[in-house]
């Protein structure tokens, strides 16, 4: 259980994991940061929110991928809430030609989704770090995936209008390594950071491919959203101080 009045900021807060993390945490009387470029995934979540939490919440509605974006939250939500506990980065930002096939894969967009998945992640955790080596303490936590740590079942997407892209498993990777690099680098700071790596998550896939992908896990096969929040609520708590540098696979089995 994280601490009452706990101050925690989610980017990419409108998304499936952020959102529902959102609502969680304010179970537990904490202080939110919002950020999220979408308007209209903010004017869901606030529909979704209780009015009487509304007020723990700050909401930013900006392009993180942007450095002087990212400092302006951080310094907003410092303004605001007087702090930074702990931080979920949820952002999920890609191009229009994401999901194409390897054999289409075009250089401009490659170029802008690698930077802005796994390039953005490293600008973020800089300039959240510095903020947390000045006090002394802090909790970061970022998102893998299963396919970060194995290669994609080609056979679950034979024949569907779906594709796991080359560069998605290749940013996944990155990020636990830059999940375990920064772990290493702020030694003795009193700062943690881990990620989680989810199974799939049920966004209107075909049957089909929800039937195949089942096949190779041990129960529920693709999760839902809420199936991963109390893992990462478990990270933000005292519970899992001893807990660094760490990827926790939370995929029903997917990954055996």
């Amino acid at each position: 259980m994280v601490k009452n009045k706990s101050v925690f900021l989610i980017t990419g807060g409108g998304g499936r994991i952020g959102s529902s993390l959102a609502k969680k945490l304010l179970e537990f009387d904490s202080r939110l940061i919002i950020g999220e470029k979408d308007i209209l995934k903010i004017k869901k979540l606030k529909k979704q929110i209780h009015k009487k939490n509304l007020k723990n919440c700050f909401f930013f509605h900006k392009d993180l991928t942007k450095i002087n974006n990212i400092k302006k939250l951080i310094f907003l939500g410092i303004k605001k809430f007087g702090k930074i506990d702990g931080v979920i980065y949820c952002l999920y930002p890609f191009s229009d030609a994401w999901g194409a096939k390897f054999e289409n894969l075009n250089e401009k967009n490659l170029k802008n989704d690698l930077f802005d998945q796994l390039g953005i992640p490293i600008i973020f955790s800089q300039q959240i770090l510095k903020y947390f080596s000045k006090v002394k303490k802090g909790n970061l936590i970022h998102i893998s995936s299963i396919q970060g740590i194995g290669t994609p079942k080609f056979e679950h997407y034979k024949n569907l209008k779906m594709n796991s892209p080359i560069e998605y498993s290749a940013i996944k990777a990155g990020i636990i390594s830059i999940t375990k690099y920064l772990a290493k680098y702020y030694k003795n700071k009193n700062i943690r950071i881990n990620c989680i790596s989810p199974g799939g998550i049920r966004d209107d896939q075909p049957e089909k491919f929800v039937s195949r992908y089942k096949s190779s896990c041990s129960s529920k096969g693709l999760l839902d959203s809420t199936d991963v929040i109390d893992t990462i609520i478990f990270l933000l708590s005292d519970k899992s101080k001893y807990i660094n540098g760490q990827n926790i696979v939370v995929d029903d089995g997917w990954s055996l």
